[in-house]
């Protein structure tokens, strides 16, 4: 499958990899930061944004997605910068193709299957009655009902679309949650590692990255290294934006 993406500056190629329920505009800031010096392809990931639409959704598929999405671009290696659910299709991607990867950055998110943690915030897109929605702020009140942080909340709505006189959702709803536990997993070749240069970046309040995971950390990308930084969750790439960029162009440009 192709998909939609942005491209921007020239020079060594960047890919970016946003997260589940996101799209290329998560990541626009670190695409603006990183143009300066880099060729910098932002996509849009199956399901997401105005990639296309398919009942399919697994971290095998996505992989093949962008390697079809950048072969016309005749890039030779590529580093990778992937967030969440997009930080599991980069290490998938370099596992699997260890020889067109030259520098992985994963942004919280470690190689392991997660427990289900977004049924709550399906429940409260699902709950949203798109053929009366008058408004966005309608649709917030009926999600707040589920999801108390604002900020997530407006993350989950920058997918909601109005055309013409209809509302929609940019992302494939029914096929995400009907492929969550698929996303949840990770299941990457067996024995296999990528030894190139490997950033973890861990939001200092999050739980993803948690102790326990090092070892398989380690075991699959032996020449990775870890920054935290403190006092940012999930989302680092909002939340803590300056410093995360600084990582982010450090660890390229070194």
């Amino acid at each position: 499958m192709k998909l939609h993406y942005n491209l921007s500056g020239q020079g060594e190629p960047v890919v970016l990899l946003h997260g589940l329920l996101g799209h290329s505009q998560n990541l626009a800031g670190i695409a603006k930061v990183l143009a300066a010096d880099f060729k910098v392809i932002n996509l849009d990931l199956r399901n997401h944004g105005v990639s296309p639409h398919t009942n399919l959704h697994t971290y095998t598929l996505m992989v093949e997605d962008v390697l079809e999405t950048l072969a016309p671009l005749n890039l030779n290696k590529i580093n990778v910068l992937g967030h969440s659910m997009g930080g599991k299709v980069a290490m998938q991607l370099a596992l699997t193709y260890p020889q067109k990867i030259n520098k992985l950055m994963v942004e919280d998110i470690a190689p392991v299957a997660y427990p289900e943690r977004h049924n709550e915030i399906f429940n409260g897109l699902q709950a949203i009655d798109l053929s009366n929605l008058a408004n966005r702020q309608q649709a917030d009140a009926k999600l707040a009902q589920y999801v108390d942080d604002i900020n997530i909340r407006r993350f989950l709505l920058s997918n909601l679309t109005k055309s013409e006189d209809h509302w929609q959702w940019k992302v494939n709803l029914p096929a995400l949650i009907d492929q969550y536990s698929e996303i949840c997993q990770f299941n990457p070749p067996a024995n296999q590692s990528f030894d190139g240069e490997t950033l973890f970046i861990k939001g200092g309040n999050s739980d993803y990255i948690q102790a326990d995971h090092q070892s398989i950390i380690q075991q699959k990308f032996p020449n990775a290294q870890a920054k935290i930084i403190q006092a940012a969750g999930h989302w680092i790439h909002a939340e803590k934006a300056s410093i995360f960029n600084k990582i982010i162009l450090d660890f390229l440009q070194k």
